[in-house]
């Protein structure tokens, strides 16, 4: 009920969809009576998962159930534990790391749609759901580049405003320059043979591998480009809407890679010295 009757009306209903599909296979004709700590902690064990996979799909178990209580066919929700949240990453890429990645991307065909993702991650630190969606003229399912004025808009018209925000952004010099090039055929922003890519996760663990960077992600390429933009020094207030987030995210992930980052103390710890 709640994935038919709720999923439809929020922003991504596809990840509503993905987690009942894996809740289902588990749990089955379980009864709500039969929800508990320990049942739970059973799903996390048996689940082969990543424990922040797993604390989304039974965040999304708690949800369903919450609903159903406010929507009155049931009158209490039963207690449903949590994995504790995962350490956010702090995977991010070196200037050498990158160059190998779209190396990687450029050498097979099927990976080579691939490079503008990675471009457009790494300048604009905007996420895959996001550049996937992306074209070059507004459309009310996705965002778009808009190359006479050199910005890049993340929603589209008709989306509606989420958690993730996907504020618009300035193109950098470089990435206007290609964006300029690829919109020559318009379209998708990235596609294959002109059709919009829908996944990218047989390519992506291509190029990861042939680059040997087993661990990166495509998530790695938002870390990496706020990343480096604090290390040229950037002030957090531009960098928040820059890319999207807010003051208190970068301050609490990123700003230990600012040039400025207690700079000032350590400086007074030393006139005290």
């Amino acid at each position: 009920m709640y994935g038919e009757d709720h999923a439809p009306t929020v922003a991504d209903p596809a990840r509503i969809g993905y987690a009942i599909m894996a809740l289902d296979r588990w749990w089955g004709d379980v009864k709500v009576s039969a929800i508990t700590k320990a049942t739970c902690r059973r799903y996390a064990a048996e689940r082969e998962a990543s424990p922040g996979t797993v604390r989304k799909e039974l965040g999304t178990l708690r949800a369903a159930l919450n609903w159903c209580v406010e929507e009155g066919f049931l009158l209490l929700a039963p207690f449903v534990w949590l994995p504790d949240r995962p350490e956010p990453k702090q995977r991010w890429l070196t200037r050498s790391e990158a160059a190998q990645l779209l190396r990687a991307a450029r050498r097979h065909k099927k990976s080579r749609h691939l490079c503008r993702f990675i471009l457009v991650g790494l300048y604009t630190g905007t996420r895959k759901e996001s550049i996937l969606s992306l074209r070059f003229e507004p459309h009310p399912t996705g965002g778009w580049i808009d190359v006479e004025h050199g910005l890049l808009y993340r929603r589209g018209e008709g989306e509606r405003v989420t958690k993730k925000r996907r504020a618009p952004a300035r193109l950098p010099r470089k990435l206007l320059g290609h964006a300029k090039r690829w919109a020559r055929d318009g379209g998708w922003v990235v596609n294959f043979d002109g059709s919009k890519v829908g996944s990218i996760k047989t390519s992506w663990n291509r190029i990861k591998r042939d680059a040997g960077l087993p661990d990166v992600t495509p998530h790695t390429l938002k870390h990496t480009a706020i990343t480096w933009a604090m290390q040229c020094g950037v002030k957090l207030a531009d960098a928040a809407g820059f890319f999207s987030t807010s003051v208190e995210v970068l301050e609490a992930n990123y700003l230990h890679h600012h040039p400025d980052f207690q700079a000032e103390t350590a400086a007074a710890m030393d006139r005290r010295a």
